[in-house]
C-alpha cells in the first residue's frame, strides 16, 4: 500500500518553488498542474513514485494559496479545463486567459496543443 501525503513535507519551500516556476509561464500559455509538478525534483525524503501521484495536488495546492504577482490562471487541468475554485474564480480565470488571447472550444477547454508551454526553455 502507498502512502497518503496530504502535503509535501516543507509546503513553504515547495510553493516557493512552484510560484517561481509557474511566474516563468509566460502571456498566452498555460501549463497543468502535473506540468508543473514534473518540472521540479521531488521534495526531499519523497520517492520519485509518490511524487508522480501526489505531485499534481500539491501544485493545485500551492496554487490556491500563491501571492497576487504569480500568473496563477496560466495553471490548468489535465483535460486543458479550469479546475473548480471558490465562487467566482472559474469566470475571472477564463477572462484572464482570454485576454492574454487564449481560446476556449465549445466545452470550456483549452487546445493545449495550441497553447501548452513547453516549459522554462521556451
Amino acid at each position: 500500500m502507498s502512502p497518503s501525503f496530504s502535503s509535501p513535507p516543507d509546503p513553504k519551500e515547495f510553493n516557493m518553488h512552484v510560484w517561481e516556476l509557474v511566474c516563468k509561464v509566460p502571456p498566452g500559455k498555460v501549463a497543468t498542474y502535473g506540468q508543473i509538478a514534473s518540472l521540479l525534483p521531488p521534495p526531499e525524503g519523497i520517492s520519485p513514485h509518490d511524487y508522480r501521484a501526489f505531485g499534481p495536488r500539491w501544485v493545485g495546492g500551492a496554487m490556491a494559496a500563491c501571492p497576487d504577482n504569480v500568473p496563477w490562471q496560466r495553471i490548468i487541468n489535465s483535460e486543458g479545463k479550469i479546475s473548480p475554485r471558490r465562487q467566482g474564480g472559474e469566470t475571472a480565470q477564463r477572462q484572464l486567459l482570454e485576454a492574454e488571447g487564449i481560446e476556449f472550444d465549445a466545452r470550456g477547454r483549452i487546445d493545449l496543443k495550441r497553447y501548452k508551454w513547453s516549459g522554462p526553455e521556451e
